[in-house]
């Protein structure tokens, strides 16, 4: 606040709430040297003059403008047009001019049309997202708009000086500033507050027309109190703000009579299970928004707001071992498969074990919003209410798949044969990475789907294609590629058939067969499938994934003395190049109780304290490893030797250019790591001689450099999870071996590893799981 250079003279139209606590804002922070105002009630101004809300009257808006160099209206959005038309010609030609309306394409429209070139280039449109019961003046507060959110809608051509001018105000007086565009404003505000206003007034209204209206209010439960509350808003301003945004408030108003009649239709016929899952929906819908929201904040799907920063930070003191049994969550990549098989298919899908990490999430969520009745998650169980392969519903917007590269590539070959068209968004990661690699197969196969760049999301599928079976060969092993092609054959004419050139989890594939497609066949490398025939909903257990396990593997390996046992884990052979390569390392990884679990080996891992060596990893293994190679270079840095990594281009591009980032990482830890195109070389320190006590015959010494006088060293992980978390174990690992000047140093030395919400994305008891072995690290968030 401190830093704000104040405005010489604020000059605001409109003296209710908004623009009486805004002046009294302004005052309290000092944001201004005077503030002036008109308000056509003439006592509301004598009374804000009278407390000293407002330092000036005016008797008009443009005698109130002549002199300032910052103009608000604060009037109701219906006659910004006529206050626009006095200003017009009275505004000065340095003055910024913002409005602070609930609608914004009406109010730019009429300013386009009515003020000057130059002067409509410095109008910044805002809505604070604040508000109160009470209207008028005399109900202004200065801590109206504190810790809540600001909303701008610039314009392309907006003068951006003073788009950061405005931004710097919003921000001294503590309000978090987000941007949309007009058209996303008004279409999200008619939802979220224009609708729930007018469903307000209109129960109450409805309610007191009724013979026990009093007995309405006078046993009403809390419900009923919080929800009316926002009828004793002002009538005059939601009169215009309904009219100022009728389309979209129409909009909004039409899906939900359709969802009530809905409603109304289930109780009338008793239809329990129709209640219940709808209801079961919008529960869970509810908590998986409020998670993102504490993620991301309001505008996830824009990436223009500063999203929420989470870092983890370690104190480099005592060594430890691990030991015990421990369980990591559900398999990401069955969990994903269990929701789109289970969403076309007949029946009633039930899946255990679910992983309820945001890339999942999202998955799931998409499919409720494509007309699937989904019931949870609830402690890892799911159920899908399938609507066969042509029962999918168009959805009402973009479909927004977060950070989730598998969603976003197994629906473009799900939703290419379908009667209808789809967008699928994310977030700034995922609009960054490679989507031509399906595009280019589906328009084989006749699908019309477009990006941008012909390359990133959004990506823009048109509905209503006949897609026709083709043959490809798949230019590098892919999962994902192979996925998307095998779920648009379902829709295909004729033989869809894919060819590999190398291994790829195979977990689509068995997952059909486990839902009873008919039309699916394999030899060798090839795969088949044909359409016409059905899947049927199944139980489905999901299986610890592998990817996860990883961690506890390198870790426990690294750490003298441990001995750790990981319960049901999945160890599909496409998925296992993590424990081979270990293996090979000299890793004391045993697999215990193997079984067969829907369809996939599953068994207990037990991984005991060993002297890593260095090896060489050639291409062939990557793609069994390929998710697992962050924490596979930790193994490196710490076995004995020189570890040389080939064939892992693909890593750069992943959530973040994975070559580049990890060495990064270990070289500001003191790793030697060399890096090409396509390779990594590692110079690994070694673990030590005595592998059941924690005693270490070798140390390392972290650059001068790396070792600020603050004490804290920072890893960068480019909001790059598995980064974040195999960061996370690099850091542990070096308690054993990281030599100091004094322990009292070391001990007073922290590692602050950045930007880690991601790992909720695919591991979101990471941290929890950590401390159950004892190893104890700090959550920051700003």
């Amino acid at each position: 606040m401190s830093n704000f250079l104040p405005f010489r003279c604020v000059a605001i139209i409109g003296l209710g709430l908004i623009g009486g606590s805004l002046a009294k804002t302004i005052r309290r922070y000092r944001l201004a040297k005077s503030v002036v105002a008109y308000d056509q009630d003439t006592a509301a101004l004598d009374m804000a003059l009278q407390s000293k809300i407002i330092d000036q009257r005016a008797a008009s808006a443009a005698m109130a403008t002549v002199q300032a160099d910052f103009i608000v209206l604060a009037t109701p959005v219906q006659t910004m047009t006529v206050v626009l038309q006095e200003i017009a010609t009275t505004i000065r030609p340095d003055a910024l001019l913002i409005d602070v309306g609930s609608v914004k394409t009406q109010v730019i429209t009429a300013a386009s049309q009515i003020l000057l070139p130059d002067v409509f280039k410095r109008f910044i449109p805002c809505h604070p997202i604040a508000g109160a019961e009470k209207s008028g003046v005399m109900a202004a507060r200065d801590d109206l708009f504190a810790q809540h959110k600001m909303i701008l809608t610039p314009l392309a051509g907006t003068d951006q000086a003073a788009l950061y001018r405005i931004t710097q105000f919003w921000e001294a007086m503590g309000m978090q500033v987000l941007r949309l565009t007009a058209e996303q404003h008004d279409k999200i505000l008619a939802m979220t507050s224009h609708l729930p206003h007018l469903l307000a007034f209109s129960l109450v209204h409805s309610l007191v027309e009724t013979e026990e209206s009093l007995d309405v209010f006078r046993y009403a439960a809390g419900g009923f109190a919080d929800f009316t509350r926002i009828a004793a808003s002002d009538p005059r301003m939601w009169h215009d703000i309904f009219l100022a945004n009728k389309s979209e408030v129409l909009r909004a108003l039409a899906w939900f009579r359709e969802d009530l009649n809905d409603f109304a239709q289930a109780i009338e016929h008793e239809d329990s299970a129709s209640m219940l899952s709808a209801m079961a929906e919008a529960r869970s819908a509810r908590q998986y928004f409020a998670h993102r929201l504490t993620q991301t904040g309001f505008t996830m799907q824009q990436n223009s707001a500063k999203p929420q920063m989470i870092h983890y930070a370690i104190d480099l003191a005592s060594t430890i071992k691990i030991s015990g049994t421990i369980q990591v969550p559900g398999d990401k990549s069955i969990s994903h498969r269990a929701i789109m098989l289970g969403a076309v298919s007949t029946g009633r899908t039930e899946i255990t074990g679910f992983l309820e990490g945001e890339d999942n999430l999202a998955t799931l969520q998409a499919f409720r919003l494509l007309g699937v009745v989904i019931e949870g998650p609830n402690q890892g169980k799911v159920v899908v209410h399938g609507v066969g392969l042509h029962g999918l519903k168009p959805a009402r917007d973009a479909l927004y798949l977060g950070n989730s590269g598998t969603s976003m590539r197994l629906l473009c070959g799900l939703l290419a044969g379908q009667l209808f068209d789809s967008i699928l968004t994310g977030d700034a990661s995922l609009s960054k990475r490679p989507m031509a690699r399906v595009m280019v197969p589906l328009r084989q196969m006749g699908a019309k789907i477009r990006a941008r760049g012909d390359q990133f999301a959004p990506v823009h599928i048109q509905g209503r294609q006949s897609l026709k079976g083709t043959s490809y060969t798949l230019p590098i092993a892919s999962a994902q590629v192979k996925s998307c092609i095998l779920l648009a054959g379902l829709y295909a004419q004729g033989e869809t058939r894919v060819i590999e050139t190398g291994i790829s989890r195979d977990h689509t594939e068995r997952m059909l067969q486990g839902f009873g497609y008919k039309g699916l066949q394999q030899e060798g490398q090839q795969i088949c499938i044909h359409s016409g025939y059905t899947l049927q909903g199944q139980p489905i257990q999901v299986p610890g994934d592998i990817s996860s396990a990883a961690f506890f593997l390198v870790l426990a390996s690294l750490l003298p003395g441990s001995d750790l046992l990981l319960e049901g884990v999945g160890v599909n052979p496409t998925r296992t190049g993590i424990m081979d390569i270990l293996q090979q390392m000299g890793a004391d990884i045993t697999l215990l109780h193997a079984r067969s679990v829907t369809g996939e080996p599953v068994a207990d891992i037990q991984v005991k304290a060993a002297c890593l060596q260095a090896v060489t990893i050639h291409h062939d293994l990557v793609p069994r490893a390929i998710d697992e190679f962050p924490v596979i270079f930790v193994a490196a840095a710490f076995a004995e030797g020189v570890t040389h990594i080939q064939g892992i281009k693909e890593l750069r591009y992943k959530e973040s250019d994975r070559i580049r980032v990890m060495g990064q990482a270990l070289t500001q830890l003191g790793i030697r790591i060399e890096e090409q195109e396509d390779a990594v070389t590692i110079y690994g320190i070694g673990c030590g001689t005595d592998l059941h006590s924690t005693n270490h015959s070798k140390s390392l010494m972290l650059p001068t450099k790396a070792i600020p006088s603050s004490g804290a060293l920072y890893i960068e992980t480019q909001g790059d999870h598995r980064i974040a978390m195999a960061s996370v174990i690099a850091v542990f690992v070096l308690n054993h071996v990281i030599r100091i000047e004094s322990p009292a140093k070391k001990s007073a030395m922290k590692i602050i590893i950045r930007d880690c919400a991601n790992v909720a994305t695919s591991f979101p008891g990471f941290v929890d799981l950590l401390k159950q072995l004892g190893l104890t690290m700090q959550v920051i968030t700003e």
